[in-house]
């Protein structure tokens, strides 16, 4: 689990492609007020920003991989062109928490590695007890960098649909290529009786270190604070218009059962 920082700079964005084409949704902090590094500062719209950029500009060792990151912030988002109702209420804010998860990863495991992250936020439903549904986006729905993306969607009873909750996105090496984000592969050894072929004069050769190459990121939502309460409610509401708390959040309620509409 990390805490990251909520100011980052323009090319921390671009890295996770944020920027440049969603920059009339990020809240933007004047340069005659500051700067980040002597860039172009911003609030970030989502934890992946700072915890993908950890290792922007680094080579990592295949060994060490995949690494797994887990961080509750603020998220702070303009939201241009949003109108009626979700403008009003817990489903469309300027600001909300949420925690998010990213993985970095070797082309090979990372859609093993996506299924895994999903899960984690399915299980976190789960545990909730709240209808939801698993959608896999179509490539017209998928977002600018994600080559791969399932929606989690919780039912919501007062509007009788489904809402999104958590998106789930393998964005393969895109980020990774414009953060110059790399991995070394391990060396492979011989198979058993085969040996290098000797310099000459004897000496055997040393093998070659492969050459870095590109990593695989994955982030997701495990959950949204707010749009998780909304659908606590209305899911446990009663006739009475009490509130049953789920089983999992009673040690987290002083042991409380049931929050009682006042009169």
């Amino acid at each position: 689990e990390v805490s990251p920082p909520l100011v980052v700079s323009r090319s921390a964005l671009e890295g996770t492609s944020q920027l440049p084409k969603f920059e009339e949704d990020l809240f933007k902090i004047v340069p005659e007020s500051h700067t980040c590094n002597g860039e172009d500062a911003f609030l970030i719209p989502t934890a992946e920003v700072p915890l993908t950029n950890m290792h922007a500009d680094q080579i990592l060792e295949e060994a060490d991989l995949p690494l797994s990151y887990c961080a509750l912030t603020p998220c702070f988002r303009a939201e241009a062109g949003s109108y009626g109702r979700d403008t009003r209420g817990l489903i469309r804010t300027h600001q909300f928490y949420k925690v998010e998860m990213v993985k970095i990863t070797t082309p090979e495991t990372s859609d093993d590695e996506h299924h895994k992250l999903t899960r984690h936020a399915e299980e976190c439903l789960e545990e909730l007890e709240i209808p939801y549904r698993k959608m896999r986006l179509c490539s017209g729905d998928v977002g600018f960098s994600a080559q791969h993306c399932y929606d989690l969607e919780a039912w919501l009873p007062s509007t009788k649909e489904y809402r999104e909750i958590s998106s789930c996105s393998n964005t393969g090496d895109f980020q990774a290529r414009r953060m110059a984000l790399r991995y070394r592969p391990e060396v492979k050894q011989a198979a058993e009786g085969e040996t290098a072929a000797p310099k000459k004069g004897g000496k055997k050769k040393k093998p070659k270190k492969p050459k870095p190459v590109l990593c695989h990121t994955i982030n997701g939502s495990g959950l949204a604070v707010g749009r998780t309460l909304v659908a606590v409610l209305e899911n446990y509401q009663t006739p009475e218009g009490d509130v049953v708390v789920p089983d999992v959040l009673r040690p987290y309620m002083g042991g409380v059962e049931r929050l009682k509409k006042k009169q």
